[in-house]
């Protein structure tokens, strides 16, 4: 491989965005309602553009089917991953995602979707919905029904720097003043348990999904998220969130040099802050805040040097 492969973000509106996205990142947003960033995706609904190099022009999605060489083994079907910065101006709806099963049962989909979140910033007394406080099935379908909002949803505090875990099946909504990243299994597919009543661009109210929801929802609720483990290697410190079946997601901050070595054939970073460069047998590409590459399967151990914090994804060997 000559380089790594650099994406052009791609930007959603919403209802509930804002420009935090333009702010943070210097990004081009479409407007002040811009809620998400598609970071790395090789979603139907919208695939990452490659930004310069050898594959200039092509999609994710397209490298995923023409290119196996770059992921290494198992490229059948879709992409796994899809990594998003969000940006919430307002709060999002209380939603849930199925997993896999019902998602291929009910949507003819292969992921449902699990996801993880690093809080990059949260304006003080920033909240998220986190699971609810029903011990069955049949006390949340009543609580839903009779719309008992505050006394079902659990509100959990967040501030910058936490990691949250949110398994398909956990309830769970991003607060007004929350940004944050996002890596998921590829899936778009969201069942909505509450909106606030509030109309979309057009002025309708938006679509809930109240049987999915109760039927996807995990009951009793169980907070997943996994204690973090921490080290210091070469000029660099490593936080791993997560490593799981689904995906491995590890916080790297470099103030030097450090060789950031594959645990699976390709990663997903994004320059959360800072910048500098990443060589391998003589190749020197430079990169900066903001941005997102993969690293491809046939790369070597790629050596990083600068100041930077980054997060780093990888698929996990259920992906």
């Amino acid at each position: 491989m000559k380089s790594l492969i650099r994406f052009d973000p791609l930007f959603k509106e919403k209802v509930w965005g804002g420009e935090k996205l333009k702010q943070e990142f210097g990004y081009d947003i479409p407007s002040s309602k811009t809620g998400e960033c598609w970071a790395v995706s090789g979603h139907e609904n919208g695939a990452s553009l490659v930004s310069d190099g050898e594959f200039a022009g092509k999609t994710l999605r397209e490298l995923w089917n023409e290119e196996p060489e770059l992921f290494g083994e198992g490229t059948n079907g879709e992409f796994p991953l899809l990594v998003k910065l969000i940006d919430a101006r307002d709060d999002l709806s209380i939603q849930v995602h199925p997993d896999n099963e019902y998602a291929r049962k009910n949507e003819g989909y292969a992921y449902g979707k699990t996801e993880c979140w690093y809080i990059v910033s949260a304006d003080p007394g920033s909240h998220l919905v986190l699971g609810h406080h029903a011990e069955t099935e049949e006390e949340l379908a009543g609580m839903v029904r009779e719309e008992k909002w505050n006394d079902l949803f659990r509100y959990v505090p967040i501030k910058a720097g936490d990691f949250v875990y949110v398994p398909s099946g956990t309830v769970h909504a991003i607060g007004a003043g929350i940004m944050l990243l996002e890596v998921q299994q590829s899936s778009d597919i969201t069942y909505r348990f509450y909106d606030y009543d509030r109309p979309d661009q057009e002025g309708k109210l938006r679509e809930l999904h109240i049987e999915d929801s109760i039927a996807c929802s995990m009951v009793p609720h169980e907070d997943k998220t996994p204690k973090r483990k921490e080290w210091a290697e070469e000029d660099a410190k490593v936080a791993e969130l997560i490593d799981n079946s689904y995906f491995s997601v590890r916080h790297v901050t470099i103030d030097g040099s450090y060789i950031l070595r594959r645990r699976a054939p390709y990663q997903l970073i994004t320059i959360l802050e800072g910048e500098g460069e990443a060589s391998f047998n003589g190749t020197v590409q430079a990169f900066q805040k903001g941005e997102h590459l993969l690293v491809p399967a046939d790369t070597p151990a790629v050596q990083w040097k600068g100041s930077m914090k980054m997060i780093v994804a990888e698929p996990g060997h259920e992906a």
